[in-house]
């Protein structure tokens, strides 16, 4: 039983992490209506850029590590929030209105494009930051096998969450919350209302951008690294995770993402690792082609 219950608690950081991943994705989905492995690529593009930067000012300016992660964190946000927003206004926005179907093929330029900036610029080295804030949080002390997490992976479990709640409430009660959902359901029709289309457009590709950005600094904190490959993998992961509780709807596809993460770990603590990733996106494909539904166009 403790075994099991540590296994619950391990699924517990990746669990938000692909909620958070998936509630930010499902917000630029709703808008552009086409797979975007860019968003990965930001999400990674953030780890890197906080490891190049934390590891500058510890090594270059003398800082001490609270300061250096700081400054990494800092650069990483404003780096791939800027890399998302510079994306959305010249790639994905024009894309858009004239052929929706390039999207998909430009986001895989895009992340290329990133993957291999990040790379050159480390110079094709595994950049690692020291271990720190892990001291074991035990929540249950069992007979001889307590059941723990770190206190790092208690405060991203916690930020992750607070970040899911926060862009619900937005969503839910705000008035960009009100036009996001008009531009998501017909462009059309919601500048006929008076809503700015492209600049919700803009937006949402934005806060999609911070919400990838941030979920890479906090997974860069957790892992200790980023690989190289990882916007490559987390895109394609992203696109058929968030598909678990549907695209186009923040809260559930966020859920589904949830789920997604604690039956990775159970697979993980039970099962042959080798086999993981292949049961994993096996299950997430039959989802998203038993879930499809064809809609006529009048």
């Amino acid at each position: 039983m403790a075994y099991f219950l540590q296994q619950v608690a391990n699924g517990f950081p990746l669990a938000a992490l692909y909620a958070a991943l998936a509630f930010g994705y499902a917000i630029a989905f709703a808008v552009t209506r086409r797979a975007d492995i860019t968003y990965g690529a930001i999400f990674a593009f953030s780890g890197h850029l906080y490891l190049l930067f934390a590891h500058f000012g510890w090594n270059r300016l003398w800082l001490v590590l609270p300061a250096a992660l700081a400054l990494g964190a800092v650069a990483a946000l404003a780096g791939s929030l800027g890399a998302g927003m510079v994306v959305g206004r010249l790639v994905m926005r024009p894309l858009a209105r004239i052929s929706p179907n390039a999207m998909i093929v430009a986001s895989l330029g895009v992340l290329l494009v990133l993957m291999e900036g990040a790379r050159l610029a480390s110079e094709t080295r595994e950049l690692w930051l020291p271990p720190f804030l892990n001291k074991p949080v035990v929540f249950w002390p069992g007979k001889g096998f307590p059941v723990s997490l770190t206190v790092l992976q208690v405060i991203n479990i916690v930020a992750m969450l607070a970040m899911i709640a926060l862009g619900h409430l937005v969503l839910s009660h705000g008035a960009w919350g009100r036009k996001w959902r008009a531009v998501a359901d017909d462009p059309l029709a919601a500048e006929l209302t008076g809503t700015n289309a492209d600049r919700v457009f803009l937006m949402s590709y934005a806060v999609a951008a911070l919400y990838a950005s941030a979920c890479g600094i906090l997974a860069t904190c957790y892992y200790g690294t980023m690989d190289f490959g990882a916007g490559l993998l987390f895109g394609l992961k992203v696109v058929l995770i968030a598909a678990a509780g549907g695209h186009s709807h923040p809260l559930r596809s966020a859920a589904g993402a949830a789920v997604i993460g604690f039956a990775e770990t159970l697979w993980s603590g039970y099962g042959p690792i080798l086999w993981r990733d292949l049961m994993i996106v096996s299950m997430l494909v039959l989802v998203l082609v038993t879930s499809r539904r064809e809609r006529a166009i009048p």
